[in-house]
C-alpha cells in the first residue's frame, strides 16, 4: 500500500474546490440537485459527514462520475487517519497475524 506523511485531499476539499467553486454550486442549490437536506452537504463540505454507498451513488449521478471515485476520496482518508493516530495505531499494533497467534 502506498502511504504518504501528507494527509490527503478530504471529500468536503475536494467537492468545494474541484466541483461546487468552478461550477459556481451554492452548498442549497447542490442540495436541492442530490435531492438532501442544505444540512447534509454542509455537514460533507465541512468534513462532519463521511460520504456513504447511497452518498457517492448520488454524487456521482449529480457530477457525472463514478460512485467509487467519492468511495475511494473517503477510503484514502480513512486510512490515513487511521495509520496517523496514535490511539488507533495502539491498538492496531496489538493485532497478530492468525499464523503467529496459535
Amino acid at each position: 500500500m502506498l502511504t504518504t506523511a501528507r494527509k490527503p485531499a478530504t471529500v468536503g476539499e475536494i467537492l468545494v474546490e474541484e466541483f461546487m467553486q468552478p461550477l459556481g454550486l451554492t452548498q442549497a442549490a447542490l442540495a436541492e440537485a442530490m435531492g438532501v437536506q442544505r444540512k447534509h452537504v454542509n455537514e460533507l463540505c465541512n468534513d462532519r459527514r463521511s460520504v456513504t454507498a447511497p452518498t457517492a451513488l448520488i454524487l456521482a449521478k449529480v457530477f457525472g462520475n463514478t460512485p467509487e471515485f467519492w468511495l475511494n476520496v473517503q477510503r484514502r482518508t480513512d486510512l490515513w487517519l487511521a495509520m496517523n493516530d496514535p490511539d488507533e495505531i495502539k491498538r492496531i499494533s496489538r493485532a497478530k497475524p492468525l499464523a503467529d497467534a496459535a
